[in-house]
């Protein structure tokens, strides 16, 4: 079984999958590429996560995830920079074990409106506050933040950054190579203004990582697991893809589902599944020169 060269398995599209079962089921799969999460890397410790992401040959793609520092000063929020600076130091080493072609990108989700709160200006003025605090440190590791807006319906628990235009107006500040954005097509496929971002965020040299989900109706009771494979909803892939290929973006390109349909299949199933959804919905609007990633 092959997969297209630059197709990756984020790891919570097998949630349950440990780090061994998701290397062995990704490569497998005839995958080159997988996206970490830190909860499984935890749980067995960085240094062995390095060695069995070295033997699996993948490469990887990005490392998820940080952020959630919304809260006001104090022992709370001092916790959650130390534990993004932890998440930093982490991604780097992942991808200075992963295969050739592997990149140091962690995955930063703001965080919600603090309980008993209702600022949410002030919460997204200290996003921009966090991102200057970490953003020395992951230069130095040589790990790219990658602010990822969420849909404006987790706006209040999960991120406070809900377009792409206020991800790039966050990162605008540092330098691209530090700071740069996530584009993933669940969030973002509404925005009246995707096309024109996705075409800023590419000028600047920002897109950090380039993710795909199908959105449809109705949502499950749990927004958070409402994502699809390619082709089952309305997302406009076709229209995404190609203006994200004209940025020059050749990095691989995530699969990431929260659905626990899916999440409940078995994993080569679903490893199979993506790969074919994949191959019908984004490959066709891939760019000829970088379409085969060695």
């Amino acid at each position: 079984m092959t997969a297209d060269p630059r197709l990756s398995m984020n790891q919570a599209t097998i949630k349950y999958a440990s780090l061994d079962e998701a290397l062995q089921v990704t490569a497998q799969g005839g995958y080159r590429s997988i996206g970490l999460w830190r909860e499984p890397v935890q749980a067995i410790g960085l240094d062995a996560a390095a060695r069995r992401l070295a033997d699996s040959g993948l490469r990887l793609s990005t490392y998820c995830r940080g952020g959630f520092f919304t809260m006001p000063e104090g022992a709370e929020r001092r916790a959650s920079i130390d534990d993004n600076r932890r998440g930093i130091d982490e991604a780097a080493t992942l991808a200075a074990a992963g295969a050739p072609g592997s990149t140091a990108v962690f995955v930063l989700v703001a965080g919600g409106i603090p309980d008993g709160s209702n600022d949410l200006i002030g919460a997204r003025a200290r996003v921009a506050d966090a991102l200057g605090e970490l953003a020395p440190h992951a230069a130095a590791a040589g790990v790219t933040l990658a602010i990822e807006p969420l849909h404006p319906m987790y706006g209040s628990d999960r991120a406070v950054v809900s377009t792409l235009k206020q991800a790039l107006d966050l990162a605008a500040p540092f330098d691209p190579a530090t700071v740069g954005v996530t584009v993933d097509t669940f969030h973002i496929w509404w925005d009246p203004e995707v096309l024109p971002q996705i075409a800023r965020a590419g000028a600047e040299g920002r897109i950090a990582t380039y993710q795909v989900c199908d959105w449809k109706t109705p949502l499950p009771a749990d927004v958070l697991l409402g994502r699809h494979y390619m082709g089952d909803g309305v997302i406009d892939f076709a229209t995404l893809t190609t203006a994200v290929e004209a940025t020059g973006y050749d990095r691989d390109i995530e699969v990431e589902i929260f659905n626990q349909q899916i999440w409940d299949s078995p994993w080569p199933e679903v490893v199979a599944r993506t790969a074919e959804s994949f191959d019908s919905t984004v490959v066709p609007h891939l760019a000829a020169s970088v379409r085969r990633r060695s």
